[in-house]
């Protein structure tokens, strides 16, 4: 994976830069829509190629190693072979899944056994594993195996987390450089700064990971519960200790709005669940706000969706007419609200880029937090 970066915003740590790698380039800063167990739900390859232009996707090797299965992939030739996707795809490691399994895992030095979701069965995720698991799968970008804790974890726990995790990222790097690709194209690992919510242990996973000089490296461990002030602070810390030639990858999240602030603090990646989940249950994304198309105020609107909708997707539906599918129960409403907000969110990163190589990012930045925070 190769990282240019063209220009860094004169009023912010706002950046535009391109990542290369085997499947294609990818402009950042850039928002990867999320395809847990390889398919984003409700939206299809030719939507995400061709509608809202995605140039990455990220799936997830705990859903993936459950189901379908490593020996499934393997046999199709990977991931990208099994889904049809040719484009690039991150994999996020797990680790946050089993941190949403609190009650049902256990964590040691050796690795995190956990019992499935699915069955009860089994398991353990070591460093060395997941890192095999992830060539399996065979994304283009992998992340190291870490530990997640809460946003309200007291000192000691998130310190002796941190002690785990930069463990585990030792084996990881060790495993994942004495093995090789399994499909024929280069793959790149990214560690992952934790720290929880205290500066010193932030700015000791941020110096701690810049030592290994790898080609990107993720935030994990925010908007899990924190407040969003405080999320942007740790960004701050980490980002003025991440090398300036490498990609940063702000893991899970988030709204328009942190999106937004994620940029200009110096984040180049971002993914999160919200557009498709929120947008299946009715919650709209636009460039004047958010909208809950089951309030009664839209039932005679007859307005497009978003007045810029038609600049970054090809949906044609007024408000009255989407917000009628979901009162009737019609599966095309969550379909059409997860693409137009996929649609709007990637469309948000491009209009970034291109005021940041304006070079007026920052007072554009600060009008559009004010309307994409808006509920209307």
């Amino acid at each position: 994976m190769d990282f240019k970066l063209h220009k860094t915003d004169s009023a912010s740590s706002a950046r535009a830069g391109v990542i290369t790698t085997d499947h294609g380039v990818i402009e950042t800063p850039i928002f990867m829509p999320v395809g847990t167990v390889g398919s984003v739900k409700g939206v299809s390859h030719r939507e995400l190629e061709n509608d809202i232009n995605a140039q990455i996707i990220l799936g997830n090797t705990y859903h993936l190693y459950l189901r379908p299965g490593l020996d499934v992939l393997e046999e199709a030739g990977g991931l990208h072979k099994f889904t049809s996707w040719n484009r690039p795809i991150l994999t996020d490691s797990g680790g946050y899944q089993v941190f949403s399994l609190a009650n049902n895992r256990k964590l040691s030095a050796k690795g995190a056994s956990f019992r499935s979701h699915i069955d009860g069965s089994a398991h353990l995720f070591t460093p060395e594993g997941v890192m095999d698991i992830q060539r399996t799968i065979g994304a283009d970008i992998i992340m190291a195996f870490d530990e997640c804790p809460p946003g309200d974890a007291e000192y000691d726990y998130a310190r002796k987390s941190l002690d785990l995790t930069e463990q585990w990222l030792k084996r990881c790097i060790g495993r994942f450089d004495s093995t090789e690709p399994k499909y024929g194209y280069n793959q790149t690992l990214m560690p992952i700064v934790q720290g929880c919510v205290y500066p010193d242990l932030r700015k000791r996973a941020a110096e701690h990971v810049a030592k290994y000089n790898r080609d990107g490296y993720a935030i994990g461990g925010l908007s899990v519960g924190e407040p969003a002030e405080v999320m942007y602070e740790m960004i701050e810390v980490v980002n003025a200790i991440l090398p300036t030639d490498k990609p940063r990858y702000l893991m899970g999240v988030g709204t328009p709005e942190n999106i937004l602030e994620g940029i200009a603090r110096g984040v180049d990646m971002f993914d999160c669940v919200m557009p498709t989940r929120n947008g299946r249950n009715g919650m709209i994304f636009t460039s004047e706000g958010i909208i809950n198309l089951r309030n009664l105020k839209w039932k005679n609107d007859f307005s497009p969706i978003d007045p810029l909708g038609a600049t970054f997707v090809d949906i044609r539906y007024s408000k009255a007419y989407l917000r009628h599918m979901f009162v009737a129960g019609e599966m095309l409403g969550p379909q059409i609200a997860s693409i137009h907000n996929l649609g709007f969110y990637l469309w948000l990163v491009r209009e970034a880029r291109r005021h940041i190589l304006e070079g007026d990012f920052t007072t554009w930045k600060n009008q559009m937090v004010k309307k994409v925070s808006t509920r209307l």
